[in-house]
């Protein structure tokens, strides 16, 4: 049985899962994985999403203000046993609704080149590649999206 819940990122699941991300990530990222690493801290995400499997955390996502009408997607991972049923479109698509139910109304990401699922994913869900934003702004190895909630 699959379940959400929404709560914030010092869940001790979400923590859990957020260490199995980073490891993934410094692989994908080698060596500008500390350059990424400074702006994917998961301290004080007040709006994050554990989905479950059973009793057990599969899958996170969370999001963080970027100003008054847009939301950045963070943290996104699925254990990588538990890809391919569904689990990360779930979650995004969540915390897309839960964004709209506080008045946000665009979306924004950051992924890695070499993600190519996750752009895949995206794109699938809505998202559109846009200019880099912010820190990402002349960083050739990072993809930027956008959506209208």
């Amino acid at each position: 049985m699959i379940t959400v819940t929404r709560t914030t990122s010092d869940n001790p699941d979400f923590e859990k899962l957020v260490i199995e991300l980073d490891a993934f990530l410094a692989i994908l990222d080698g060596e500008d994985h500390a350059f990424y690493a400074q702006f994917n801290k998961s301290s004080a995400l007040k709006n994050a999403i554990i989905v479950y499997e059973n009793e057990t955390a599969v899958g996170i996502g969370a999001y963080k203000e970027y100003d008054s009408e847009t939301v950045e997607m963070k943290r996104m991972y699925t254990l990588p046993q538990f890809r391919g049923k569904g689990i990360a479109s779930k979650i995004l698509s969540d915390l897309e609704l839960w964004a709209t139910e506080e008045n946000y109304k665009i979306a924004v990401l950051e992924t890695g080149f070499m993600q190519k699922d996750a752009i895949s994913l995206y794109q699938k869900l809505g998202y559109v590649i846009t200019e880099n934003y912010g820190q990402y702004i002349g960083v050739e190895n990072s993809i930027c999206m956008k959506k209208s909630l």
